[in-house]
């Protein structure tokens, strides 16, 4: 059984602890889009056979689109149980970023066909009574977060190419994702922000007078 990464760090020593300990069923639980500017904040949970090894499974954004859709395709269809959940963004504006981020993995634990007995998580601490563990940059260290993180940035990516860029073809989304790249930052100043943007984040962006036409 491999199970390491491209830096050799092994993918499966958290959970082949607790599988010792008598846990099989873990779910992998992470988030995307924490810094856009535009959009949800997603997140996914994956529980994954206990044992099972996918290669190449690692933190999403160490991957290439193309390698990223053919792991989607592996995990989602070799797993137990997976589930995404979005957060819109007038949500994230009233709670912010953080609670926003937190209650989309909550909703995608709570998707999973089967309640997990473990929780992995990326950094964060999910409102439910599971036993968890938070782990930093933990979808670089632990398989079934990765594995999470992978599902949630797919899904996420193809709302941006796909609805997201035909509601709103003037910011380029499919281009940039969301993020504050110059081409959004320029088209923002063009068109003002639409219904998905975070107007919380936007005043770190741009002087109030330019808000303030927004």
């Amino acid at each position: 059984m491999s199970g390491q990464n491209t830096e050799g760090i092994d993918m499966l020593e958290f959970e082949r602890n607790l599988w010792q300990e008598g846990i099989a069923s873990i779910a992998g639980v992470d988030e995307v889009g924490r810094g856009c500017l535009f959009g949800d904040v997603v997140a996914a949970a994956v529980i994954l056979p206990q044992g099972l090894v996918i290669e190449g499974v690692d933190d999403s954004k160490k991957l290439s689109e193309k390698k990223r859709d053919a792991l989607y395709e592996l995990i989602t269809q070799q797993c137990v149980a997976w589930s995404v959940a979005c957060v819109d963004a007038k949500k994230i504006d009233q709670i912010n970023i953080k609670q926003a981020a937190r209650l989309a993995m909550k909703h995608a634990v709570e998707g999973l066909k089967l309640q997990p007995d473990y929780l992995l998580v990326d950094a964060e601490k999910v409102d439910l009574a599971l036993p968890q563990l938070a782990l930093i940059k933990g979808d670089a260290r632990s398989q079934s977060i990765a594995a999470a993180s992978i599902v949630a940035k797919v899904t996420r990516d193809r709302l941006c190419s796909g609805e997201w860029e035909r509601q709103y073809p003037e910011y380029g989304i499919a281009i940039h994702k969301g993020y504050a790249t110059k081409l959004h930052r320029e088209r923002l100043l063009e068109h003002g922000p639409s219904k998905l943007h975070r107007r919380s984040f936007l005043g770190k962006l741009f002087p109030e007078e330019q808000l303030l036409l927004f």
